[in-house]
């Protein structure tokens, strides 16, 4: 994609100042997660790089005449990878908090309704996300 490209995709880009993450995977996950802390945490760092980038120099030429590739796109490829490792935290984490509630109703409820009913149900959207080449998320049954 274009955040893979080089470091100068965004030389002379002044006006680049704000980020808006389209709506879908991400934020249908962030929705799901179970605490309001986590989803705070998730929608600031959503959010951080557009404290960040009209201050980020955009490069160009500079008075040698020689090329500054300028920081934007370092500055939104880190905040992509930043991103994505909370996400994964949290759904790692959500999934933790998921197994210990499944067990606790294991032992009050029968077997064909917890996996029927109540499991799907707390099941986060079936959404990866890939950090590094390593697929991370979903833990336990099916993932």
């Amino acid at each position: 994609g274009i955040i893979a490209a080089a470091d100068d995709i965004f030389i002379g880009c002044y006006n680049l100042r704000h980020v808006d993450l389209v709506e879908g995977p991400i934020h249908e996950t962030i929705a799901a997660l179970h605490f309001e802390e986590w989803k705070n945490d998730m929608n600031e760092e959503i959010d951080s790089i557009n404290q960040i980038l009209s201050t980020t120099p955009a490069g160009g030429y500079n008075d040698e005449g020689g090329l500054d590739e300028g920081e934007k796109a370092r500055a939104i490829r880190t905040w992509i990878r930043s991103v994505l490792g909370k996400i994964i935290h949290y759904k790692v984490e959500h999934q933790h908090v998921l197994e210990e509630a499944a067990t606790t109703l294991q032992h009050t409820l029968p077997q064909d309704i917890m996996v029927n009913n109540v499991l799907p149900f707390l099941e986060l959207p079936s959404h990866m996300f890939e950090v590094g080449g390593h697929e991370e998320g979903r833990r336990g049954r099916g993932g």
